[in-house]
């Protein structure tokens, strides 16, 4: 028992000696960590003091640079504005001296001119005295002088003058009309003349009579669909193994046939079927109208053309006019007009371009109201095209004034090739006659004094007596003369009335 409880107290003597050991641990640990941090805060000053002064050092530094940077700069700018000073001071001085002397020579300048303009009264006072010293001689004023010298001089030299001027009038009338002539021969050589006369009527071939029944499908439905759906008539009969395809729209036509051939070799012959071949068809011709449009400009020589006029060009190969192909009508005006200009030294480069592309309204004049001619405009302003080409264009039937040679050479080249034999398909001795009936009815008229068809009977120049026919009543008198022609004659498009008044004075010198 007495060694339990010794046992215990010595283990509690010891927990207590621990216990005062651990808190002089703890107490001591303390007081060197406050030491640690004192010296750590004492360090940290110094370097802070270190870094401070480190810092106004480097500024001290970099002012003292600046300040000799700024003061070397100021040195060098002080020299160039010294050196640009003295520069505009001996500017100042040759200037001064320039104008000193210009002074002089203003002074030199006014003296000679009131010299000159003593020299020029005494002049006029010597000529003054002369003239009348003359007149007191001659006993005439200078006026009546004048005119009996003028008197005499027309006299003696007016027979010899008018003479003259008759012969050089015949001669250059001679040569003009013969050069005119060569030009025309020439520029006509140069053009193929081959001519496409189409018909208003296609023919397909089938491969046998059995298609046509296919063609016309149950109770017709499939050529119902066929005819409204391309725009053209198709006519089946006893033809053997053929179809006909009628319609005076060309590329109708042309779609028509494609797509017929295209049904009949495919097999499958029903309304949606032929809606969907028509519409690929479409779709490819107006890529094979770009592609003429364009094979055609390039075989004319016309560069640079918008593209989308090549679609407008492509659709004159299916449009005719009297028979006429207006494709090969529009390459052929283009080969003579740019013969015709290289003959005479017009500008080539124009009257080929707008000879190519005066009757692009004829493209679409079918589908739109107003003439080719005005169609064609309005899509060539549209696509960019120069003033010059337009006037060609619009002036080569005479619905506007020529403004420049090359549009009077267009004229001229359509009307070439409009009129040379085989060009169109129409009978001659008919057009001979329609020409007679429109002079004969425009002469028929009181007053009426000679009377011209021209432009292949698309116009009459009346030329009336100004004696019957006054001024205010020319408007009625084409009017009247219009009516007429309207009534009796027969002919395609229309035709121009031009009634002309004029009065001439005519005398010769003999």
């Amino acid at each position: 028992m007495a060694l339990v409880i010794g046992i215990i107290s010595g283990i509690i003597i010891g927990l207590v000696f621990f216990r005062l050991l651990q808190k002089n641990v703890i107490k001591k640990a303390n007081s060197e960590a406050e030491a640690i941090k004192f010296d750590a805060q004492k360090k940290a000053q110094t370097t802070l003091k270190e870094a401070e002064l480190e810092v106004k050092n480097k500024e001290l530094n970099m002012r003292k640079d600046l300040e000799r940077e700024f003061t070397r700069e100021t040195r060098e700018k002080r020299v160039e504005i010294g050196k640009a000073e003295k520069r505009v001071t001996l500017r100042e001085k040759k200037v001064d001296e320039l104008l000193g002397k210009l002074e002089k020579k203003e002074e030199i300048l006014d003296r000679k001119t009131e010299e000159l303009e003593k020299l020029q009264d005494e002049l006029e006072t010597k000529s003054r005295n002369i003239v009348t010293e003359l007149e007191n001689i001659a006993r005439l004023s200078q006026e009546e002088a004048r005119n009996l010298l003028l008197s005499n001089l027309e006299k003696e030299l007016g027979e010899e003058i008018s003479l003259k001027i008759r012969d050089y009038e015949e001669k250059f009338r001679d040569e003009s009309q013969q050069k005119a002539r060569e030009i025309v021969t020439y520029a006509i050589q140069k053009v193929a003349v081959d001519c496409v006369n189409e018909s208003t009527v296609t023919v397909v071939q089938l491969p046998s009579d059995e298609m046509k029944g296919r063609i016309i499908g149950r109770e017709g439905r499939n050529i119902r669909t066929l005819e409204s759906v391309t725009g053209v008539n198709i006519i089946i009969d006893d033809t053997p193994e053929a179809v006909v395809l009628s319609s005076f729209n060309s590329l109708k036509r042309e779609l028509a046939r494609q797509t017929l051939e295209k049904l009949i070799s495919d097999g499958r012959i029903h309304p949606a079927r032929i809606e969907e071949t028509y519409t690929k068809v479409s779709e490819e011709m107006e890529e094979e109208l770009r592609k003429i449009g364009e094979d055609a400009a390039i075989q004319a020589g016309i560069l640079s053309l918008n593209k989308k006029l090549f679609t407008y060009i492509g659709k004159l190969k299916f449009r005719t006019s009297y028979g006429q192909n207006i494709l090969e009508h529009s390459l052929e005006v283009a080969k003579i007009a740019s013969a015709i200009a290289e003959e005479i030294g017009a500008d080539v480069n124009l009257a080929r371009r707008a000879a190519f592309l005066h009757d692009i309204g004829k493209a679409v004049d079918q589908e739109m109201e107003g003439t080719h001619v005005q169609i064609g405009v309005e899509i060539l302003k549209k696509m960019g095209e120069r003033p010059e080409v337009l006037n060609g264009v619009e002036a080569h039937h005479g619905d506007a004034p020529f403004n420049s040679i090359e549009s009077v050479i267009v004229q001229t080249a359509d009307a070439i090739s409009a009129s040379r034999p085989g060009a169109r398909y129409e009978n001659i001795e008919a057009y001979i006659k329609r020409i007679e009936s429109l002079e004969e009815i425009a002469t028929g008229f009181e007053g009426a004094e000679k009377a011209y068809a021209l432009q292949a009977g698309r116009e009459v120049r009346v030329i009336v007596e100004p004696g019957k026919i006054s001024d205010e009543v020319l408007p009625k008198f084409s009017r009247d003369i219009a009516k007429m022609i309207e009534e009796k004659v027969d002919y395609p498009g229309e035709i121009k009335v031009v009634v002309l008044r004029e009065t001439k004075a005519i005398d010769y010198a003999r």
